[in-house]
């Protein structure tokens, strides 16, 4: 059985890093996208979001590749997680990790997630389409839920900028998960 490998690109604002109000956002590359703020964050917050959301929109067994221009978000969920679990959730150093409510909210997603999930880094700000749609809804989110008080919950319909995949630019690199 051919199973369709769905991609999703992510991304994380903050309007004033550390404390200022956050936005993150997902975009499937054949389909939907969500996006959502809260009020007071820092950016590594917004990116893990972004990806936590994806990969809870995105259960069950078809193989998944997450995109986003957020190295910290990539290896946290990818290198840093395995090790951080076994060692009490503590880095290498044995400081606390930090973020470590939505570090676990990622595990137990990717744990719960029945198909594979990948991780590919693309560079933001050249040009790539649903790297910038994800950085546009992102934005839009964080300076929404700036102007109202309370988190909100923004759209979740595809923008008629969303197009089928197209190749991803030179440059860009993927890491396996397990």
């Amino acid at each position: 059985m051919v199973r369709n490998m769905i991609i999703v690109s992510t991304d994380g604002s903050c309007l004033r890093n550390p404390g200022g109000a956050i936005g993150w956002a997902w975009v499937n590359h054949e389909g939907p996208t969500a996006s959502g703020g809260e009020r007071s964050g820092t950016n590594q917050i917004a990116e893990l979001r972004a990806l936590l959301e994806a990969l809870r929109a995105h259960p069950g067994a078809e193989p998944m590749i997450i995109e986003s221009d957020s190295q910290y978000a990539i290896k946290c969920a990818s290198e840093w997680l395995p090790g951080w679990k076994r060692k009490g959730w503590k880095t290498a150093s044995g400081a606390p990790v930090k973020n470590l409510d939505l570090v676990r909210d990622i595990d137990r997603a990717l744990t719960e997630r029945t198909g594979p999930v990948r991780f590919r880094w693309v560079r933001g700000h050249v040009g790539n389409h649903f790297n910038e749609v994800a950085d546009k809804l992102a934005g839009e989110a964080a300076r929404e839920v700036a102007a109202r008080p309370g988190p909100i919950k923004v759209d979740t319909t595809p923008p008629a900028s969303v197009k089928p995949r197209t190749p991803s630019p030179a440059g860009d690199s993927e890491l396996t998960l397990f």
